[in-house]
């Protein structure tokens, strides 16, 4: 047997402990976040008022939440309101504010019995108390299911559940040196929602917009420029697809 050098020795373990650690990662993203973008622009390209884009949008959101489990995904995140959202024009705050309740009442059965699990991550204090009460009777009523998590990001921004876990933890006077991440997640708004393995953006904008920022520091990117309101299971398909292709070293060589 040839002799080997201690240099390509170290070369083939670093390689092999390289390939186990990417066999480690899983070739399918279980944990899918989407920032839903496009519909005032689905709209405007239709010569139709801006909630005629948010209806089509929730259809969207019917389609992708019936595919995520078949598609291999058990934690779906989805961003439908953020905390700058609440400077739009009052007609279209209020109408969203009303599609919301809508939404709720009637995708709920369906939802439910298709075993998704729903979660509602953000502020709760600025909404209508009746949208509020929907809110937490759909989480109650879903809270046993198991085919699917999905969290619906409402009245969310990722700078603000940063400080509010920050305001908590001094709040309770830990030390800062005991400070760490585990820590942090725990004041986060959900903390046992999974970090997203994929984050996907349709509309073709190319930015996060303040949408989980701590939990996405490894999550892979998608952008893709379908509107919203067209996106659907072949859309999220392809997404997964493309991450599938991908390599995740989480800064490992």
């Amino acid at each position: 047997m040839p002799a080997v050098s201690v240099g390509r020795l170290r070369r083939l373990l670093r390689l092999r402990r390289v390939a186990s650690v990417e066999q480690s990662l899983p070739d399918s993203a279980t944990s899918v976040a989407i920032i839903m973008d496009g519909n005032g622009r689905w709209a405007r390209q239709r010569g139709l008022p801006p909630i005629a884009g948010h209806r089509a949008g929730t259809r969207a959101l019917r389609r992708t939440v019936e595919a995520a489990p078949g598609l291999g995904v058990r934690s779906l995140a989805v961003y439908a309101f953020s905390t700058e959202n609440w400077g739009r024009p009052e007609r279209e705050v209020d109408d969203l504010m009303t599609l919301f309740a809508e939404t709720i009442e009637r995708e709920f059965p369906d939802l439910h019995r298709q075993g998704v699990r729903v979660r509602f991550v953000g502020r709760r204090d600025r909404c209508p108390e009746s949208l509020r009460r929907l809110m937490e009777d759909m989480e109650a009523r879903t809270a046993g299911n198991t085919r699917l998590d999905l969290w619906v990001a409402f009245d969310y921004g990722s700078r603000a559940e940063i400080l509010h876990a920050v305001r908590a933890l001094i709040a309770e006077g830990v030390d800062p040196a005991a400070v760490d991440e585990e820590r942090l997640r725990a004041h986060l708004y959900e903390p046992d929602m999974p970090d997203p393995d994929l984050v996907i953006r349709t509309s073709g904008e190319m930015r996060m917009s303040n949408f989980l920022l701590w939990q996405s520091a490894y999550a892979e990117f998608e952008f893709q420029t379908t509107l919203w309101p067209d996106f659907g299971g072949s859309e999220l398909e392809e997404a997964l697809r493309a991450y599938a292709g991908r390599q995740r070293r989480f800064g490992r060589r």
